[in-house]
């Protein structure tokens, strides 16, 4: 069933819970246009979608001091897969020479690092996070050095410093995609390259899957950039795209996850209006819906490598150069 017009009904947040206690927030605003192409023709799933451009984007922005909760579908990626995906994104920068200093930007706790470090072994391999896990992982040695902060706020002393800078479904999650994309190019050097994983909000499982779709319900989730809108932008800024890969970047959440995801907003809202029969439904729904979800995820896994080389693939690693003269 395709998607309403914005509809008043539909809260744009549906995860995002109330400014901490103690502080105030300014009431949210709610934009009538796309942020990043200016196009008024918006349709609301559980965030806006922009019809001109296919940017989607949290409408409006959790106010200051919002806390979401991680819905049941937004399952963990399992660690065999998330290694093999982080292999293959150090991988993929080895037609292009070893690189002497790499930054992960939204590095967390340094799994990234680590893996790509068994890929090359002679670059140093930096982390820049606004957390505590940064300072974490430069103690355990994860990294060669931690910088604690955002990249806009830090790209004016990290000028020209970095080969390769790579942003892990971190554009998702930052208030302006754009400032950091500016940075990423302060920050590398002429020549250095750029590595960008994102969820492809073009995938025909979202037009397929609509609102269930999993990746909507990310926690912490902004925006959602398609793939030739940040191509576009790249070019824009003076880079060079080098190299699209949407199989390796796809990650496993077709109807299995949406099929948690709804069966966690049914059970998610009991009421001390609903009768014993209800409640006894609830309890029994609940407690058998187990192996089939356990099966539809599984299967989900299963034909995933299939999915990937589909125009169902969901996400995309992008390579961009950053070009050695202006234009």
């Amino acid at each position: 069933m395709p998607p309403t017009q914005q509809s008043a009904a539909e809260p744009a947040d549906p995860t995002a819970a109330g400014p901490r206690p103690g502080t105030t927030a300014a009431p949210a605003v709610r934009r009538t246009d796309c942020p990043w192409c200016g196009s008024t023709r918006l349709r609301t799933l559980v965030l806006d979608r922009c019809d001109d451009c296919a940017y989607v984007f949290r409408n409006p922005r959790p106010a200051p001091g919002a806390r979401p909760s991680p819905p049941a579908a937004d399952a963990p990626e399992p660690a065999a897969a998330r290694d093999r995906r982080h292999r293959a994104a150090a991988r993929a920068l080895l037609p292009f020479g070893e690189p002497e200093s790499w930054l992960d930007v939204g590095t967390g706790a340094a799994r990234f690092p680590v893996t790509a470090r068994t890929v090359h072994p002679y670059t140093a391999f930096d982390g820049l996070d606004t957390g505590p896990e940064v300072a974490q992982a430069l103690a355990d040695g994860r990294i060669d050095e931690g910088h604690r902060g955002t990249l806009t706020d830090l790209a004016p002393r990290l000028t020209a410093r970095y080969d390769v800078l790579s942003m892990f479904r971190h554009l998702e999650h930052v208030p302006d995609p754009r400032a950091e994309l500016r940075a990423a190019h302060q920050v590398l050097r002429p020549g250095g390259h750029l590595v960008v994983e994102a969820t492809e909000p073009r995938s025909l499982a979202a037009a397929v899957l609509g609102r269930w779709w999993a990746p909507y319900h990310r926690p912490r989730l902004l925006q959602l950039i398609p793939e030739s809108a940040l191509c576009r932008e790249l070019r824009g800024l003076g880079f060079t795209v080098v190299l699209i890969d949407r199989r390796a970047a796809h990650r496993s959440a077709g109807p299995g996850a949406a099929a948690t995801l709804a069966l966690a907003r049914l059970l998610a809202r009991p009421s001390a209006a609903d009768s014993p029969v209800a409640r006894l439904a609830r309890t029994a729904l609940s407690r058998s819906a187990g192996p089939p979800l356990a099966l539809a995820r599984a299967l989900d896994r299963a034909l995933s490598p299939l999915t990937s080389r589909t125009r169902c693939a969901n996400a995309y690693r992008l390579i961009a150069r950053r070009d050695t003269t202006p234009g």
